[in-house]
Formats: C-alpha cells, structure tokens, sequence
C-alpha cells in the first residue's frame, strides 16, 4: 500500500541509489535530498537531488476501480490509485567545474543503467513491494532551469532533470457493497387500444 509518505520514499529511494553508485569515486560525494535553500557545502563534494514538481500521470488517469472481498461477502471498491509522476533536479557541488563534470557524468550513468529501480533498492514504505520506479532523463528548456535556479535565488549551475514514474499513491476513500444475490425481472405485455 503506497500511503501519503510514498513521495519522501521515492526521494529517499533516489538518493540511495545515487550515494551506491557514487560510492566508488574517492572521496565519494555526500548525496542528499535537499530544497537547495541555505548553503550548501562543496567541501566534500555534494549531489543534491532536489524535488520540483509533482503531477498527475496523465497516462495512468483512466485505469479501472479496484474491486476485493470484504467483510461478510461484500465486496469493497477502491478508487484505483493516483499515479504521480515526480521531477527531479540533480546538480553537483565539488568547488571545480571538471570535478562537477565527473560527477554529474557518474550521476548520468547511474541513473542510465539504473532506469527501474524496484526489489531491494526500494527504501521506506517502498521497501518490499512489487513497485518499480522509472527513471527518465527530460531536460527542459534552458529558460525553465534558469527560472528553477531564481526561484531557489541562488546562481545557474549546471544540473540534469529527471523524471520518476509511475508512483502510485493510494486512494483512502472506499465503498463497501453488498453483490445482487437475486434479481427480479417484472415484464408487462401492452395493453391492446
């Protein structure tokens, strides 16, 4: 069941799969979830993976009602979950543009072998299901990265954006029904003028 904290999850799913993969390098980079408020250090070297946008996943806007037992022989009926996609942006902070390079090609690569994260990499509320992330580089124009980088009031840095689907969160709202058991059926012959 993806519950209301499913976004933290998929964050926190993120920014593990990135501090694995980035692990390797020496030093390896501290990765984290961050709303790129305050300052942010380049000392160690830094990933941030920074949440911008959440929306409704048109693709998944129509899927069917769910329907499952419930107590006494009725059957109870869901709403089919909500499929979110979630956007993130990914920007390095070592303190030399060549450094921030690497990185962010590390990053690119990792995310680029790792396109479906689901089974163990799955943290949180995650952790366990049969859920399975797609990860998707989706660049947007350079106008609405710079817009990003102003609203955050900080300077452009080079940084990629990322789409994660399909993140299913569940619906609360159910209806418990009892199945028709008998039905009548009364017809009438017309009456003749």
């Amino acid at each position: 069941m993806a519950d209301f904290p499913v976004i933290g999850d998929v964050s926190e799913t993120l920014r593990s799969v990135l501090s694995n993969g980035l692990s390797t390098l020496t030093p390896p980079p501290t990765v984290e979830v961050h709303d790129l408020q305050g300052t942010i250090s380049a000392a160690p070297a830094h990933v941030t993976v920074c949440l911008y946008d959440v929306i409704e996943d048109p693709s998944a806007k129509n899927r069917p009602r769910q329907k499952r037992p419930g107590p006494g022989g009725s059957l109870l009926i869901e709403k089919p979950p909500m499929a979110l996609l979630l956007r993130y942006m990914v920007t390095p902070w070592s303190g030399t543009r060549a450094s921030d390079h690497q990185l962010l090609g590390r990053v690119i690569q990792i995310l680029y072998d790792g396109a479906i994260i689901h089974g163990q990499s799955l943290q949180g509320g995650l952790a366990g299901t049969s859920d399975a992330l797609k990860i998707m580089m989706s660049p947007i124009p350079l106008q609405e990265r710079f817009w990003l980088w102003q609203a955050v009031q900080k300077a452009y840095r080079i940084s990629v954006t990322y789409e994660v689907r399909v993140v299913n969160l569940d619906a609360v709202e159910s209806q418990l029904v009892r199945p028709t058991s008998v039905r009548e059926m009364d017809f009438h012959a017309p009456v003749a003028p």
